[in-house]
């Protein structure tokens, strides 16, 4: 088995320490970004109440604020004007409810799913008729379909689909961490899917199609653009 080691920014931002992740079964249709869960943030507006949109309008504002956005990318599917569809939480307020209606869509192509980062610095990922909230719950944000349940991918998939886009989302690694994944061409949901198992991953969330976008200069992606409702990332102090 091909493997490659990827290097990791752990802990808290403060500490700046490095270390590596040995990651399986390689695929080049793929780039992944792996990080300690306490690490990671969601953002959605600015301290004005002004949607931030883009990745380069965040990326701008973390500046501002003597912050380096280190990685980005839009963090679940939207409404109309921005407003994150389904639940999302925010450093423990609730900005938008628990979503758990039927309707079409990847959306609601069940089981969809909830990812969520606790006070004790933990990630998770459940089913959307799994998630219990509380004050225990930091930051969320529902999407769907899940990729991958308990170690299955999502039932609804299939290794012969013509339903190919860019598509990104986000798994539990073994150990805790968190894996984000988007795909360098369209893809299948199974192919996608099936990349997040190789990997370890028993949970992991899709979250979102061709709009889907990636900010990791060290890893030589610069997609600044886009016009998000949620977005996931991790800032550290700028030196």
């Amino acid at each position: 088995m091909r493997t490659r080691w990827l290097l990791l920014l752990l802990g808290g931002a403060a500490l700046g320490l490095l270390a590596f992740y040995r990651q399986p079964a390689t695929d080049s249709r793929f780039a992944s970004y792996v990080v300690a869960p306490q690490q990671l943030r969601l953002f959605y507006h600015d301290d004005h109440g002004r949607r931030f949109g883009s990745l380069g309008r965040l990326r701008d504002w973390l500046a501002q604020r003597h912050q380096t956005l280190l990685f980005g990318t839009n963090g679940g599917m939207y409404a109309p004007g921005g407003t994150p569809k389904g639940l999302f939480i925010q450093a423990q307020k609730l900005v938008t409810p628990l979503d758990t209606a039927r309707g079409a869509g990847n959306f609601y192509l069940r089981p969809n799913g909830v990812f969520y980062l606790t006070t004790s610095q933990q990630a998770g990922i459940c089913a959307t008729g799994e998630f219990r909230g509380g004050a225990g719950v930091a930051y969320a944000t529902q999407s769907g379909p899940l990729l991958v349940h308990r170690g299955r991918l999502h039932p609804a998939f299939r290794p012969s689909s013509a339903n190919v886009v860019v598509r990104n989302g986000v798994g539990i690694l073994p150990g805790g961490r968190v894996v984000f994944i988007i795909s360098r061409a369209p893809v299948s949901f199974y192919d996608f899917a099936a990349y997040f198992r190789r990997l370890g991953c028993r949970e992991a969330l899709y979250l979102d199609g061709f709009v889907s976008r990636l900010y990791c200069p060290a890893q030589g992606w610069h997609q600044a653009d886009g016009d998000f409702g949620v977005i996931i990332g991790v800032a550290v102090p700028a030196k």
